[in-house]
């Protein structure tokens, strides 16, 4: 009877059982490590891009000529009003795009995306080659072919290894270490300059994912966004394999699952994979690093005003705006889980993402005073000086 009983138990919350899988857990734990790890590596760039502006606008000054006026960092891109609104009706032509003529351009699609992936997995493994250099003394600021130094070479020769490993294989780990660093790579390369782009950029994607996920198999007759998601690509190996007429391997070589997601093997239920797509880390991802910088600026602002730097109770203990927007993702990220197991069915994690990191974010703004200033353009300062011109 006992036995009886803790099985009817069991059934009764399965559901909470299921969302403390291993799978769902490393899904929820990496996907927070890459949103915390490409905002701050996109603040250490805007102050690396800084110090380096200023010092050659010191060396330009001692040397009689004027000073640079060009951007501090080119690489990075800030997305604008327009963008923002378009962003949502671009992401739907490319999915419609993959749903109708993946076949005739998946070779085309496994190739592009392999070499945008090396280049992200490249600009993740960097800091880890800059640190293994350093400790091997080998100077990271030494250019060894132009302007890339040696532990960028070494990084990208490291990222077309592990993207050479994936094409021969197809293994799933290989697969998400590109994804880690597509995710870390958009993250900090591109930037939100308002809370009123975020909002904007935020809520289309929201409707997007809610259209393609729910409604779109009333005129599709299947989920679009589930099947262009899960579709796996014909390996090119295969592709030169028969042009050449060759045999063994690479005739053999498996078909890719493209990195647009993270797969989380579980580790109770053999061959079951929890999945979290890109644009569920990356965007969220993008107003959490947007939110971390305007707590840099503020700070800095502060410390301008009051000629020095606030005590730990002013500042440390207090909750900020990074801190708020991450609790509010976890959080968000647990109901779609929840729900997912509750419905039995693909969930659009936005849905739930959004207004958990948002609508907080805005009330405290709110509450906070912050609200008018982090809508339009905060790091504009009344006096024109750009908000990276401040210390943070």
């Amino acid at each position: 009877m006992a036995q009886v009983g803790a099985n009817m138990e069991y059934q009764e919350y399965k559901w909470a059982y299921s969302i403390m899988d291993s799978s769902k857990v490393s899904a929820c734990v990496i996907s927070m490590l890459l949103i915390v790890y490409g905002s701050f590596r996109s603040l250490n760039m805007e102050r690396e891009a800084r110090e380096r502006a200023e010092r050659e606008r010191e060396a330009t000054l001692l040397g009689g000529k004027p000073a640079p006026t060009s951007s501090p960092n080119n690489n990075v891109q800030t997305l604008n009003t327009m963008q923002a609104l378009c962003f949502p009706l671009g992401s739907s032509v490319a999915l419609l795009v993959m749903f109708f003529f993946f076949d005739s351009m998946q070779t085309l699609v496994a190739i592009c995306t392999a070499i945008i992936a090396c280049a992200a997995l490249a600009f993740l493994l960097t800091p880890l080659c800059q640190y293994v250099a350093g400790s091997a003394g080998v100077g990271a600021s030494r250019a060894a072919c132009g302007r890339y130094s040696a532990p960028e070479l070494a990084a990208a020769l490291l990222a077309a290894g592990i993207v050479a490993v994936w094409v021969l294989t197809g293994h799933w780990l290989l697969m998400d270490a590109m994804g880690m660093g597509l995710c870390v790579t958009f993250i900090a390369l591109i930037r939100l300059p308002s809370l009123k782009v975020s909002t904007l950029l935020l809520t289309g994607l929201l409707l997007y994912d809610v259209f393609w996920v729910f409604f779109s198999s009333y005129i599709f007759t299947t989920n679009v966004m589930v099947k262009v998601a899960t579709r796996p690509a014909e390996n090119p190996m295969n592709v030169v394999a028969r042009r050449l007429q060759l045999g063994g391997a690479m005739r053999d070589a498996p078909k890719l699952s493209l990195p647009a997601k993270l797969v989380f093997p579980s580790m109770h239920h053999q061959g079951h994979f929890s999945m979290l797509g890109l644009g569920d880390i990356v965007m969220p991802g993008l107003l959490l690093c947007f939110v971390l910088r305007y707590d840099a600026y503020k700070k800095a602002t502060l410390v301008c005003q009051m000629g020095q730097v606030p005590g730990p109770r002013s500042m440390g203990s207090r909750l900020t705006y990074f801190h708020c927007s991450l609790l509010g993702y976890f959080l968000g990220l647990l109901t779609a889980t929840v729900s997912a197991e509750v419905f039995k069915a693909a969930q659009p994690a936005l849905l739930y993402l959004v207004p958990f990191t948002l609508l907080p974010l805005l009330t405290m703004a709110y509450v906070k005073g912050d609200l008018r200033r982090m809508w339009s353009e905060p790091f504009i300062a009344p006096n024109g000086k750009s908000g990276a011109d401040f210390d943070v």
